[in-house]
């Protein structure tokens, strides 16, 4: 994971990348065995088109979160509560626009401390208000793609 962080109009415009895939506040919760489209190709609009791996479900083991980049060049984070439970958010902090990372039960901003729940994406500790916006994500054989 990359230390850098992000100035306001990279979030603003990292959140418009992500609008096509992304649902508020919760992330969605994907269940082994849904049916989800074909494709992997990258969409003109700069989102990823369905069906696009993120990572392996052996890359994310029960019970925790990593943190990944996109095809499109977003970071985000993936978690897995259970054996088929998958979840995954912009990584993008939503009080400044720096990069979060998944430390063991939780997710830290490191530039203002920050931390939210690396399952729901809720905030649990300021000075951010604001969950990480979720990103659709489905369990699809042995891997982890966006719906």
């Amino acid at each position: 994971m990359t230390g850098r962080t992000h100035s306001r109009r990279t979030v603003l415009t990292t959140g418009a990348a992500v609008a096509g895939t992304a649902f508020g506040a919760a992330a969605l919760t994907a269940c082994s065995g849904e049916d989800s489209s074909p494709g992997g190709n990258d969409q003109p609009d700069g989102s990823v088109s369905p069906g696009t791996e993120l990572a392996s479900l052996d890359d994310v083991p029960v019970g925790s979160a990593t943190s990944v980049t996109t095809p499109d060049g977003q970071e985000a984070i993936l978690s897995r509560r259970a054996e088929n439970e998958v979840t995954a958010f912009s990584a993008v902090c939503t009080h400044q626009g720096c990069t979060v990372v998944a430390e063991q039960s939780e997710l830290r901003c490191p530039c203002h401390n920050s931390t939210f729940d690396p399952f729901t994406g809720a905030v649990r500790g300021g000075p951010a208000e604001a969950p990480l916006p979720g990103i659709e994500v489905a369990i699809e054989g042995d891997r982890i793609v966006t719906r």
